[in-house]
Formats: structure tokens, C-alpha cells, sequence
């Protein structure tokens, strides 16, 4: 049988993996860093990757200690970024604290083309630097007040538009941060609303599992 992967909430964790067990068998397991292996009886696997690594292992506790781990109450700053939108917060566990949603218009492609190709060109690369200026006002003014209480920078929407906010100067050390917080997603996410950033606790709190089952006879 494939693997699959699970997402599974910090708060669902034991749960899950007591209905693990149920089903496939008495288990053992192995801690590393960034994940923890349990193995079942019948054969089946499954790697839980640790949230906000490294995991520290404490072989007095459950499954080395991931529960308490995952269920740890965290600040994580949160930056969205598409060309136009922009969405920024700081969280403390699931609760939102504080926030900024904004947007700047960027006008789309066009098939035009010669000069007036170019010119739309010119004229499209300019807004867009516009708005990742402003995205970058709003980090700084959301997110750097609180850098060092934060325990990770996560970040989402387009790659390149984040990368080009996190380039100024000001937000040097989020983006350190953000390097730093390299084992967790960076989320999938439509325009950003306050809605969308809302829901991302969701993910990057979540516990990714690889389940390895076996075959059915």
C-alpha cells in the first residue's frame, strides 16, 4: 500500500496515535530531531514529524516527549505575500494578538506586445516593488516589535514575493528568523486575507505523519 500523509492538530496527537496502536498492534518507537518513528506489530509505520524542531528527547515520557512537545504553546510571527496582498501577524498559540491584512494593486499580464508590451512591463514591475514596500512597512511595524519573544518567522504565499520583502534592511533579523524556522512549511495559501491568515494555525502547528501500512492479506 502507498504511503499517505496525515495531518493531524497538536491537541488530536495521543488520539491518534492510541487509535494507531488499536489497529495495527502494541508499538515501539525511535526519537530523532526532527521526528519520531513508531513501529507496530503488524508492520506498519508512522514518522511524525516533529513541529517547531528540534524535538529534545526525554525517554521518560510518551513517545520521547513529542506530545508535550507539539502541544507547547508558541509566538510565531506569520507573513503572507502575493503580488498586490499582503498579510501579516503575530500568534500566541492558535490566538491571534496582533495584525495587519493590506493590498496594493498590481495589474495583470497582458499579450500585448513592442513598446506597448514594455511599457506595461515597466509600469506592472513598478507597482509590484510598491506593493512589497508596503508589505514590508507592515512587517516592520507588526512584527518587529515583538521579534524577540517570537519562536518562529513562518511565511506564505509566493516564494519570490517573499523573498523580496524579507531582503530590506529593516527586516534583517525576521528574516534570520524565518532561516532558522527552515522545518516548517511554507504555506499554500490564495490571496492574503485576514481570513487565510487566521486559519494558518491550522497548518504550521499541525503534526505531518507519514503512514506506511501494510498490504491487506
Amino acid at each position: 500500500m502507498p504511503d499517505r500523509v496525515l495531518t493531524v492538530s497538536p491537541e488530536r496527537l495521543e488520539a491518534w496515535l492510541a487509535g494507531f496502536a488499536r489497529r495495527h498492534g502494541a508499538t515501539t518507537h525511535r526519537a530523532e530531531p526532527d521526528a519520531v518513528v513508531v513501529e507496530a506489530a503488524d508492520g506498519a509505520v508512522a514518522r511524525c514529524a516533529v513541529p517547531f524542531p528540534p524535538l529534545e528527547p526525554d525517554g521518560a515520557a510518551p513517545y520521547s516527549g513529542l506530545l508535550t512537545h507539539a502541544v507547547r504553546n508558541r509566538r510565531v510571527g506569520v507573513l503572507l505575500v502575493r503580488r498586490g496582498g499582503y498579510a501579516t501577524g503575530v500568534f500566541d498559540g492558535a490566538a491571534l494578538m496582533t495584525s495587519k491584512v493590506g493590498s496594493r494593486h498590481v495589474q495583470g499580464r497582458t499579450a500585448a506586445g513592442g513598446q506597448s508590451q514594455q511599457r506595461f512591463a515597466r509600469r506592472r514591475e513598478k507597482q509590484a516593488r510598491e506593493a512589497f514596500e508596503a508589505a514590508a512597512d507592515v512587517a516592520a511595524r507588526v512584527l518587529l516589535p515583538h521579534v524577540a519573544e517570537l519562536d518562529a518567522v513562518v511565511t506564505g504565499g509566493d516564494r519570490a514575493a517573499v523573498d523580496h520583502v524579507l531582503a530590506d534592511r529593516r527586516l534583517t533579523a525576521l528574516a534570520r528568523l524565518r532561516d532558522r524556522s527552515a522545518g516548517l512549511p511554507h504555506l499554500a495559501v490564495p490571496d492574503p486575507k485576514r481570513a487565510v491568515l487566521e486559519a494558518t494555525p491550522a497548518t504550521f502547528r499541525a503534526i505531518r505523519i507519514t503512514l506506511s501500512e501494510p498490504d491487506s492479506a
